[in-house]
């Protein structure tokens, strides 16, 4: 596995936003599923805190393609989760617990992370915890 994409995805298994921000580069370009891009590290760690605030996640079965040149990857995983803080326009939370397949897109330049991009079916999301 890409060592980059590696360490992104163990901070993210801890909730170390700080260890998700080092694998970025400072003009990140995330693109949030069934949303806009955020631009910026700044924005990206305004996302990661409030999905802190409203879901708890772990990754797991996580498997990592690569282009051969190492620019492009995708990884295929299983996201465990816990709705922990009802977000806005979704279902209540109630400490429903849900799991969901998941990937992600994956740019890179230089070692870092230049964009991601997640999707997952969130009508199954709704489904599980309605």
């Amino acid at each position: 596995m890409n060592e980059t994409i590696r360490q992104y995805f163990d901070a993210f298994n801890i909730g170390d936003t700080d260890g998700m921000l080092a694998c970025l580069s400072d003009d990140i370009a995330h693109h949030v599923n069934e949303g806009g891009v955020r631009r910026g590290k700044d924005m990206f760690r305004d996302f990661c805190d409030h999905m802190a605030e409203s879901y708890r996640e772990e990754l797991s079965d996580i498997v990592l393609m690569e282009s051969e040149d190492g620019a492009r990857a995708a990884a295929e995983f299983v996201v465990n989760g816990t709705y922990l803080k009802t977000d806005e326009g979704l279902p209540e939370a109630k400490g429903q617990t849900y799991t969901l397949p998941a990937g992600t897109f994956f740019t890179l330049k230089d070692g870092l992370i230049t964009r991601i991009t997640t999707y997952y079916n969130l009508s199954d999301w709704r489904n599980q915890v309605s």
